[in-house]
């Protein structure tokens, strides 16, 4: 019987049958803080744990993901789409022979620094903060330093560097914004987080009216299906197709995560809709312009009263501008609204 001592090794065993392009746990390029490591858990799995446990995870299911504060029980929310990101992605990593628990860790993770309000609130902060703010790189930031007191989760590299590149140039998915994740587990994330939000973006639009089905460009959706359903499927399995080399079955000189061209374009196509009749010509602007002043409102009022910061934020050795970014970030759209009538009724 294997015993408790050497579960881990046993299952760092198991992950030399993976693609030789996959990332093994025993193989990591390590943590920020050196640790005794788990004797059950790999060091991914590990990270995956830690991540579901913090604060900020558990936040994610009061934050919006495009539509500000929606009455309705069927939006997406920043958590439900954390899990589906994570769905799609394990998916595709276990067809592709990946390492399945560093791609659930780095999903998991991938979104614990968006603002309040979505993109909106991600869009104000970035004009407020003179060094800018990006909501993949404020993930980074919380799980190196805002997590835990100000001690961080201490997590591999291998997870924090799929957190920090998961994001997406404008004008295709497949594009690199910053620079390109270090692990193909990484890569999967990022087009996974695509998958997830161009689909359910596409469902909250149609429940909230602004779109219809029929209203779907007719290009795309003759090539991905008329459905939710088909057109991650087909998403999902063109993208483990086009990828196979990643298996490692055969010597391929650079094996990568990618998409068919026809897929690709569609996908983008969809995307493209979104931002045009979505995005950024929302009904309910009158919302978002709401929302963007509740956070300029709560940014200028800290700047001016820093005493009033949580004391973990007064903590850090550092500008009030990056703390108060810090704290107005890692709000709920709730409590963000709250605070700002509190200010309102004591001012």
């Amino acid at each position: 019987m294997t015993s408790q001592l050497n579960v881990r090794q046993a299952t760092e065993q198991k992950e030399e049958a993976l693609s030789p392009y996959a990332a093994k746990s025993r193989m990591s390029r390590g943590r920020l803080k050196a640790e005794e490591p788990c004797p059950i858990r790999t060091a991914f799995q590990r990270d995956r744990d830690r991540i579901i446990h913090c604060k900020a995870f558990r936040r994610l299911k009061h934050k919006t993901q495009v539509f500000i504060a929606p009455l309705g029980d069927h939006y997406v929310t920043r958590l439900t789409h954390t899990l589906e990101v994570s769905q799609i992605a394990r998916t595709i990593s276990r067809a592709l022979n990946l390492n399945e628990d560093l791609t659930e860790a780095i999903a998991l993770g991938h979104d614990l620094g968006h603002t309040p309000f979505g993109h909106v609130g991600e869009e104000v902060l970035n004009e407020l903060y003179a060094p800018g703010f990006r909501h993949n790189e404020q993930s980074l930031r919380v799980v190196e330093l805002l997590e835990n007191d100000g001690q961080g989760l201490n997590l591999t590299w291998e997870v924090r560097d799929g957190i920090l590149s998961h994001s997406k140039e404008r004008a295709d998915i497949m594009e690199y914004s910053s620079v390109k994740a270090g692990t193909l587990e990484g890569q999967v994330c990022k087009i996974a987080d695509a998958i997830a939000y161009i689909n359910h973006d596409i469902g909250d639009a149609i429940r909230a009216s602004i779109i219809t089905e029929g209203s779907l460009p007719l290009s795309a959706i003759t090539v991905l299906g008329n459905s939710h359903r088909e057109r991650i499927n087909t998403m999902v399995c063109d993208i483990i197709e086009f990828s196979w080399a990643v298996r490692g079955e055969e010597v391929s000189p650079n094996p990568d995560i990618t998409m068919s061209p026809q897929v690709l374009e569609a996908t983008n196509t969809l995307r493209d809709f979104l931002f045009e009749q979505v995005y950024n010509l929302n009904a309910a602007e009158a919302e978002a312009e709401k929302a963007r002043e509740v956070v300029r409102r709560l940014y200028r009022y800290f700047l001016k009263h820093e005493d009033k910061l949580p004391a973990e934020y007064r903590a850090y050795g550092e500008a009030t501008e990056r703390r108060v970014v810090d704290y107005i970030a890692g709000m709920t759209d709730q409590y963000a609204l709250r605070m700002v009538q509190e200010l309102e009724e004591n001012s």
